[in-house]
């Protein structure tokens, strides 16, 4: 599976969002973005509910069996919601209009604090933490029309309180 739905689903749904593929862009090239933003989505997969149809061997997240909304509305175990199509063709363009960007490359010990290029000088603010989780967490960016159209699939936070 290239990607959840279709090159022409996707470019049907950049046409409506207005947004513009770059001329000369071939088709090889879309499929690859659909692959890549369908990687994005399923970053999400410990968020979401149920378990994958296929068990591991299944390459995508979805479809799932046992799956809810946030309402707890059951979902078919044969159906990709069309948010989460529509949430992978966000992510393919972004990946097509500038490939990488969703996914940074962390390395801990190359964090530059200062950096001087002939009479300019700039320090960056530093961070205490120092865990690659956090800096990971700190580089991976955040799309808020993704994370929009994926909520309603990804599982409620509830608080709980521990007894001792």
């Amino acid at each position: 599976m290239a990607g959840y739905g279709t090159d022409e689903a996707a470019q049907s749904y950049w046409t409506a969002a207005g947004y513009v593929v770059p001329d000369g862009t071939s088709a090889e090239k879309i499929t690859a973005a659909r692959r890549r933003g369908s990687l994005v989505i399923d970053r999400y997969e410990p968020r979401f509910t149920g378990k994958r149809n296929g068990g591991y061997a299944q390459e995508r997240a979805w479809p799932r069996t046992g799956a809810t909304t946030y309402y707890g509305e059951a979902i078919p175990s044969d159906a990709v919601p069309l948010a989460i199509e529509n949430a992978s063709y966000e992510a393919a363009f972004l990946e097509l209009t500038n490939p990488g960007s969703l996914s940074p490359v962390v390395t801990g010990s190359s964090i530059v604090k200062r950096e001087k290029v002939g009479q300019l000088e700039v320090e960056y603010a530093t961070s205490s933490l120092t865990s690659v989780d956090d800096l990971v967490a700190l580089a991976t960016p955040v799309v808020t029309i993704i994370e929009g159209l994926l909520w309603p699939f990804l599982c409620p936070i509830v608080p709980g309180i521990l007894c001792v």
